[in-house]
């Protein structure tokens, strides 16, 4: 049935329920996050809820329960079986947080967090991971995935950092959209293909206090020229569905501005799909950021600002209240019907009117030896090699090693949240037939293993004498430090400073004086600058997934080339955290100890295993206009003894604008490998618009001037023509 048709039958209750999101838990025996196990459907709430309230929209996992993908499909066709029961038989929307793959679902492929997926550099593994993950979501009969998130992650202290593809806007743009074309394809509607939903627009991603949910203050210019971007390109890419940021910009809660959601989302940059809040958001107008006196004018601030569907999620007084603001003629029924065509559309272009579930029985990828094998490749690819004194890695098989600190035997350390539960707590036994970092050194040592002392966990300092008694008979010491699995709130830091009972684990190892490897598995970075001179080498892993520990080990006995690229800048002090692409007042002399831009690793620093030189960097001009594509190449060659992967970084500085311009703007990248002794040239071909800015009048502007592309230690000038 054509959807105008359809919203032409439908009674405003029917047209409501469709702008409603439901948790999955009210439809379960007990209460909400803590429902009774194994989950049972209370028959009488979900009769009411899918068929008198006919709720447009189901999302989540059953707290406390990782099901199979047979679970999932009895459980959605049981939802789809009953909204065949109502008048319309409209089909419910089921969106679920597969982030990393299908994390709320048991033996699916989970694969590394975008924020390693950032580090690897490489566009292809970005969108065959999110292919991989519409596939299996769709073999569970969920078709809409809240993923990817755009949240440029521009102050390193927040806690949804490792959700993000990192700090720069290019980066997050272009692995938006490889993504998003990974997840729908050509025809969302396909078998293996899912709705995207791009989150969380916008501005998230630097919250003044670096604490999640906190208001941000952030200059319409700077607004558009950081954060808008890789939305405008996702949108264009076709992504389907939105969700709103749960903050406040400049004092004005997202949920409830007109002007970011309707005249900049809608008018400027065109998005037509479905707009839908995020957790309790349109209540906590009411309830956290106080502009809204009741609950009813909260629910109007919010659909009157351009919110489509609801995310309650645990009651639907949203609804009871928007049925009321219409009656009254709050709230036209025009805007309402300008919202249900919006969730129609999707749930058409989905395809659910013909086919809302799929057999289980029809995906035997699910789960499988492809997927497994692309989870550990990206793994491999997103580990970053960050320091290797004395080319101390990779080691012998033989050497004895003492593994110890507490990311070394938990795949929390790998994972992160939103992995088989919401903070990640349920991943050690959910992905106990992965191995840890070290189990998985244990592996490949065999008979050559020697010990492990955890030294610390997360919580709290423990005797580590016999640690340092078992170092003496070592040769190396691999120590795993940094972070539990954590998301949103539970994230939040009032240090960034790894925490002290790590830190006097690692000072007792490197008085041992036997060479220590540093291996952080975080998910942001945490200050190591106490004692980052004294160790030998450090790789860093930010929650590379359940193969990450293999991927690990391989790295550092040299089985793998490492080839990730720091996707963020990694502060050495917990008071200097300063973008790579700052501006140039801040990098300058200021006293005796020395600059102000000073990061413990850079922006695209990665070491690797073999070496690459950089040669023969030519323009195709020496100055362009406006309309002619600026054709650069280079030369690139292997010049070690073994085959490598190389992300070749393109930057550009406009030298002088009349805004002033950051020191350099990551504007291309690729990814390549070479054999040893292989040279490759590279081309790039870069469009001017991309080199422009937005201006005084908040509008983008390109201004003429002298420009310099650095690529690697290389560099030219050109000039652009007015």
């Amino acid at each position: 049935m054509h959807i105008d048709q359809l919203l032409q039958q439908m009674t405003l209750e029917e047209k409501v329920g469709q702008m409603t999101q439901v948790s999955i838990d009210i439809l379960h025996h007990g209460e909400p996050m803590k429902i009774e196990l194994p989950p049972r459907i209370n028959e009488e709430a979900f009769d009411t809820l899918v068929r008198k309230k006919m709720v447009g929209s189901i999302l989540n996992v059953p707290s406390g329960y990782l099901p199979s993908r047979q679970e999932w499909y009895e459980l959605i066709k049981k939802i789809q079986d009953k909204a065949e029961e109502t008048r319309l038989k409209i089909p419910v929307l089921y969106g679920i947080d597969a982030i990393h793959g299908v994390n709320y679902c048991k033996d699916a492929t989970l694969f590394p967090q975008p924020l390693s997926i950032g580090a690897s550099f490489n566009l292809e593994k970005a969108a065959q991971i999110a292919e991989a993950t519409a596939y299996e979501c769709r073999a569970a009969s969920m078709p809409w995935n809240f993923s990817p998130a755009l949240d440029v992650g521009r102050n390193v202290e927040w806690p949804r950092m490792w959700e993000s593809f990192g700090e720069d806007v290019y980066l997050n743009t272009v692995m938006g959209v490889a993504t998003v074309k990974g997840y729908q394809g050509d025809d969302p509607s396909a078998k293996d293909k899912v709705a995207a939903c791009l989150k969380h627009f916008t501005g998230y991603g630097i919250p003044l206090s670096g604490k999640d949910r906190t208001p941000a203050w952030i200059p319409e210019r700077y607004l558009r020229e950081y954060f808008l971007p890789a939305y405008e390109a996702t949108i264009e890419a076709g992504a389907l569905s939105i969700m709103i940021n749960s903050g406040e910009i400049n004092g004005i809660p997202v949920h409830a501005s007109h002007y970011l959601l309707t005249e900049i989302l809608r008018g400027e940059l065109g998005f037509e799909g479905l707009l839908v809040t995020d957790w309790r958001d349109i209540i906590y107008l009411h309830t956290r950021h106080r502009i809204a006196p009741t609950m009813k004018e909260a629910v109007r601030l919010a659909v009157e600002a351009g919110v489509d569907m609801s995310m309650t999620p645990f009651n639907t007084e949203f609804t009871d209240l928007l049925i009321e603001l219409v009656r009254e003629g709050s709230i036209s029924m025009d805007r309402i019907d300008t919202s249900v065509r919006r969730i129609l559309a999707v749930k058409q272009q989905l395809g659910l009117f013909d086919e809302a579930v799929h057999l289980p029985a029809d995906y035997p990828a699910f789960g499988g030896q492809e997927h497994q094998q692309l989870s550990y490749d990206s793994a491999a690819e997103s580990i970053v090699l960050l320091k290797n004194e004395d080319q101390l890695l990779p080691l012998a098989k033989d050497a004895k090693i003492l593994v110890c600190g507490p990311a070394a035997n938990n795949q929390r350390a790998l994972n992160g949240g939103w992995t088989s539960s919401w903070q990640g707590d349920m991943a050690d036994e959910a992905l106990r037939n992965h191995p840890t970092i070290l189990e998985a050194i244990k592996d490949r040592q065999g008979d050559h293993f020697f010990e492990y002392r955890e030294g610390v966990n997360y919580e709290v300092e423990v005797d580590f004498r016999e640690a340092i008694w078992k170092a003496q008979e070592a040769d190396y010491i691999v120590l795993c430090l940094g972070e539990d699995s954590y998301t949103e709130d539970c994230g939040n830091l009032n240090d960034l400073h790894i925490p002290d009972h790590q830190m006097h684990l690692a000072l007792a190892m490197v008085e041992t004086g036997k060479p220590v490897i540093l291996v952080l598995a975080e998910g942001r970075p945490r200050i190591i600058s106490q004692f980052e001179k004294e160790v030998k080498a450090v790789l860093a892993c930010f929650y590379p997934g359940p193969r990450g520990g293999e991927a690990l080990a391989d790295i550092l006995f040299g089985k793998v080339n490492p080839s990730a690229k720091m996707p963020f800048t990694y502060p050495q002090y917990a008071n200097s955290l300063v973008p790579y692409d700052h501006k140039y007042t801040e990098d300058r002399d200021v006293d005796e100890s020395g600059l102000s831009f000073n990061p413990q690793y850079a922006f695209g620093h990665g070491l690797s295993y073999t070496s690459f030189e950089y040669s023969d960097l030519q323009l195709n001009q020496k100055s362009y206009k406006a309309d002619e594509h600026i054709q650069l190449s280079l030369t690139v060659k292997n010049t070690g003894q073994r085959s490598g992967k190389e992300a070749v970084l393109v930057y550009i500085s406009d030298l002088y604008a009349s805004i002033t311009p950051p020191v350099k703007r990551l504007r291309a990248f690729d990814k390549i490998e070479l054999a040893a002794g292989e040279s490759k040239e590279i081309r790039f071909s870069i469009n001017p618009s991309d080199l422009s800015f937005v201006g005084q009048n908040n509008e983008w502007i390109l201004e003429a001037g002298t420009f310099k592309v650095e690529i690697g230690s290389l560099s030219q000038e050109f000039e652009l023509l007015g």
